[in-house]
């Protein structure tokens, strides 16, 4: 072989290389995450653990990528383990590096069903007869069967396992999904909308669930911001809006405290709150009172904090 034989060879195996990496090396870390050589016994790592980057996600999940992007999609490592002794049988096992805690429970809320069998894994996670997901620390982990329909519950959660130690402790879930953890929020209905909460622009981000306080039923949402007079802009274009569409509007400041009533054009009725760097309030309420008064158990576990 000549010298410029040579040299297109060793240019042909290093461009082959890269492009089998879709992904900076810089984040190679988290192909530790996924355990090597099995997940769990028995489950053999088939090939290698392949990573996806933000320019490069659609290659993977082309119909789903662009909902992970507003949650700060950073990083994927995936990886397929296949059955001992039985190759078409496999679980693909992805792990998502998102930017923060809570933007790693915002796209697991987007997957997780209200009626969904809970799993003791991770911050929070949820298990059927074909997937497991959870969340911990920053983290998004979707384990799904692969050439079958459904694998032993107990195989899932074995891997779940497997991976989870491998991941950072976390510190459970979000405090803003704690602040919602109260009498007549419905389990399973929280979720994290990264971008527009309820459609409004001005209510930049925020988290929704639905409840029933004594027999009425609303939805709940909470709007965190960054500072106490963000807080209080939300509340002033929320105000706004809702004078501008035309609709009854009483708005009541006492102690610091300011808090609006009202008719949403596209939601009912609704109460609102500025508590702190939050805007918290309920929307479909038929009874104000009940709207009012899980209101202020939202409020005082954001004071308890």
């Amino acid at each position: 072989m000549n010298r410029s034989s040579v040299i297109f060879s060793i240019v042909l195996s290093v461009l082959t290389l890269c492009l089998a990496i879709p992904v900076n090396a810089s984040d190679n870390s988290i192909q530790k995450m996924l355990p090597i050589p099995e997940c769990p016994k028995g489950w053999l790592l088939e090939d290698k653990v392949v990573l996806y980057d933000r320019e490069t996600l659609f290659d993977y999940i082309n119909g789903e990528a662009e909902l992970y992007f507003p949650y700060g999609f950073e990083v994927l490592a995936t990886a397929r383990y296949v059955q001992k002794g039985n190759p078409d049988t496999a679980i693909a096992a992805d792990v998502y590096r998102m930017a923060s805690l809570l933007d790693a429970f915002g796209i697991y809320s987007n997957y997780r069903k209200p009626d969904a069998a809970a799993s003791q894994i991770g911050a929070e996670g949820f298990l059927s007869s074909s997937q497991l997901m959870f969340y911990q620390d920053r983290y998004f982990i979707r384990l799904q069967a692969s050439g079958v329909t459904s694998i032993e519950k107990d195989v899932f959660l074995a891997c779940g396992r497997a991976i989870s130690k491998n991941l950072p402790p976390g510190a459970g879930r979000p405090g803003e999904v704690e602040i919602l953890h109260v009498p007549g929020v419905l389990p399973g209905t929280v979720r994290y909308i990264a971008r527009s909460l309820l459609g409004y622009a001005f209510l930049r981000r925020g988290l929704v669930a639905d409840a029933n306080l004594e027999g009425e039923k609303m939805q709940v949402f909470l709007v965190p911001e960054d500072s106490k007079e963000a807080a209080r802009r939300a509340f002033d274009q929320y105000h706004a809006y809702l004078k501008g569409s035309g609709k009854d509007v009483q708005a009541t400041e006492t102690g610091g405290r300011i808090s609006m009533q009202a008719v949403d054009p596209l939601y009912g009725r609704v109460f609102v709150e500025q508590s702190g760097r939050y805007l918290m309030g309920a929307v479909r309420a038929q009874k104000i009172s009940a709207a009012k008064k899980i209101v202020g158990e939202m409020s005082g576990r954001r004071v308890s904090q």
